[in-house]
């Protein structure tokens, strides 16, 4: 059933705040098995790099993979720079920083991606679409594993994506 501009602001917002603090717990500890349990069992989750995931497990197994390897299981958070919030369409748009940790040098490594969520109810979100360039996600890590490994703080798993993504 689709309850569409049936939330207010506030409950978008609620439901968001909520979910983004489990996000920045699953940056702190590693574990993202239960991401994908901020979002119904139908939902779609649009990825603009790796497809377009549909349904509960697919977004758990896809969000597994790659935030648990190389630069994903790097990255150290997630903060907003700003969020807004659209009634009548359910949605919450936002910038979403995603911040590599020091290199070793003191230099900061980050990049945006504005992230669209639509919301579903009971705290849930039935679509997340991520709009960003991902050339310049991997030219930022390029970069700072190039910082890292110059200063002995990059893991041979992060040799092997320069291997492979670097040239």
């Amino acid at each position: 059933m689709d309850r569409t501009g049936t939330f207010s602001a506030d409950e978008i917002t609620e439901a968001y705040a909520a979910m983004h603090a489990r996000v920045q717990e699953h940056a702190r500890t590693g574990d993202w098995h239960t991401f994908a349990d901020n979002f119904t069992e139908d939902a779609e989750y649009v990825e603009h790099a790796f497809g377009t995931f549909r349904g509960r497990e697919e977004i758990r197994a896809w969000s597994v993979a790659t935030m648990t390897s190389f630069p994903g299981g790097v990255m150290t958070g997630f903060p907003l720079a700003w969020q807004v919030v659209d009634v009548p369409t359910s949605r919450l748009l936002c910038e979403v920083r995603n911040l590599m940790p020091d290199p070793g040098d003191g230099s900061v490594h980050e990049q945006s991606n504005l992230t669209i969520m639509t919301y579903a109810g009971d705290g849930l979100f039935s679509r997340e679409e991520d709009v960003y360039n991902p050339l310049r996600f991997l030219q930022m890590s390029l970069r700072w594993a190039k910082v890292a490994d110059t200063h002995g703080n990059l893991s041979e798993e992060g040799r092997a994506y320069v291997a492979q993504y670097g040239g």
